[in-house]
């Protein structure tokens, strides 16, 4: 494994004979591996360590491991003991999350802090193919299909080149000792169950499955590259930025391969998804003058260019007006669809808070879209028209301090709340016995 190591190092320019490194070791095998690598090649390296205080006397355990084997190594020794679980309840973010989000902060001060050039992690081949996989689950493009970085900023990954077999295999045969985390068990992260039972499956198809990916991941990240240089020169020529907005060339784009995909790549800046992208797109064919928004920038279709700017903070404050139930409206990572429904006997009501039902007869245009605001009152739908401030809702149902800075709300055009989105639709817009045509309106989540 040391040359294979030396190998990898060399061909990625990495010189860490050069520049001191940041090793983060947790104690678990790939980290120690990585640690003994580099000792036994005299690497100039230090060691940092965070105790996450999730596995009680183990964590502590880990910590004094980690730290006697820095010391063998004569390596200086850095650890720091986070409040996880607080951070995660302050942040409202998943405790995996929290921890990648404090040991990543954490590692980049200790660096800057003392002099190292790299921080290296010990994620090996199969975390790569892990990642892949699991972007893949969730919906992803290009980027997403090359799995991890050997080198990003000054995170370096110099163990990418092995297997987690090839890591056991030189572990052992070293007499390395390492400490075991029984979460690695546990099919309650995402994680391991793409390990425990959709890898095995594929290696019984293919059983040089890491090696296969490693040549496919290298092709995919170039082509990448590639194609990120391809739309670059497209757009130097065809998307003007200044201090106006950034105007694009609607001829030269409907003229060019795969415009959708193209458009996307200059809208996903400005915090637009593809599925915008896609509406946008579509909505070309028509008249000139329409509008979409991301969360912080305004298109707007003029003539024979598509026009971005920034959102001014009255404008911001404001919302997003809705003229016709034409186009999907977006705001954060979700976005509104409208669809007119007959009420006849086909006519079915959804029990899910993703979708709620108005008489389409009430509504006066434009419709808004924004967030609620202290003050907001409505009449909340089951309540038989007894007003409620939407805060003593948000009270009342426990939603926490951020779930509350994402809430929205659809306004009529005579300024009454229509739906508080996802939540609680409004009383007197109801479907009833007289009701002819009704609204379905629908949250859906970009993936």
């Amino acid at each position: 494994m040391l040359d294979s190591f030396l190998t990898f190092i060399n061909q990625h320019e990495l010189n860490l004979n050069e520049k001191p490194t940041l090793l983060t070791v947790s104690g678990g095998v790939d980290s120690i591996v990585m640690a003994h690598l580099f000792y036994k090649l005299g690497l100039p390296a230090g060691v940092a360590h965070c105790n996450f205080g999730l596995r009680g006397k183990d964590s502590e355990q880990d910590e004094s491991f980690v730290k006697a084997l820095a010391c063998d190594y004569k390596y200086p020794f850095f650890t720091e003991k986070f409040e996880t679980k607080l951070f995660s309840d302050n942040q409202s973010v998943s405790t995996q999350m929290a921890a990648r989000e404090l040991r990543y902060s954490w590692f980049e001060t200790i660096r800057v802090a003392n002099g190292f050039h790299w921080t290296a992690t010990a994620h090996h081949a199969n975390d790569s193919l892990e990642t892949v996989l699991l972007n893949l689950a969730r919906g992803t493009g290009l980027s997403g299909m090359h799995g991890i970085l050997v080198r990003h900023n000054h995170v370096i990954r110099p163990m990418l080149f092995a297997t987690k077999e090839e890591i056991l295999w030189y572990a052992k045969d070293n007499n390395l000792t390492w400490r075991e985390d029984s979460s690695n068990d546990s099919d309650r992260y995402k994680r391991n169950v793409i390990r425990h039972h959709v890898i095995p499956v594929l290696k019984q198809l293919n059983p040089s499955l890491e090696l296969t990916f490693r040549a496919s991941s290298e092709r995919l990240r170039a082509s990448n590259v590639l194609l990120n240089e391809f739309l670059e020169d497209w757009q130097t020529e065809n998307v003007k930025v200044d201090q106006k907005g950034v105007r694009i060339d609607l001829k030269a784009l409907m003229s060019a391969s795969e415009p959708t995909f193209r458009l996307w790549s200059i809208l996903k800046s400005y915090g637009f998804a593809y599925k915008q992208a896609e509406i946008v797109f579509k909505s070309l064919a028509g008249i000139s003058g329409k509008l979409f928004m991301s969360e912080t920038h305004t298109l707007l279709r003029n003539r024979d260019k598509l026009i971005v700017r920034t959102r001014g903070v009255r404008e911001l404050e404001r919302g997003t007006e809705i003229f016709d139930l034409g186009a999907d409206i977006f705001y954060g990572k979700s976005w509104l669809h409208f669809e007119i429904l007959e009420r006849n006997e086909e006519f079915e009501i959804k029990k899910d808070r993703n979708f709620a039902y108005i008489d389409a007869d009430l509504l006066k245009f434009p419709l808004t879209l924004r967030k609620w605001v202290p003050g907001d009152i409505f009449f909340p739908f089951g309540m038989k028209r007894k007003r409620k401030k939407i805060s003593d809702l948000l009270v009342d149902l426990k939603v926490d301090i951020f779930e509350k800075e994402e809430v929205f709300v659809l306004v009529n055009g005579n300024e009454d709340i229509i739906w508080v989105t996802g939540i609680r639709s409004d009383e007197r817009f109801r479907v009833v016995e007289s009701t002819r045509r009704v609204l379905e309106i629908s949250i859906f989540k970009e993936t």
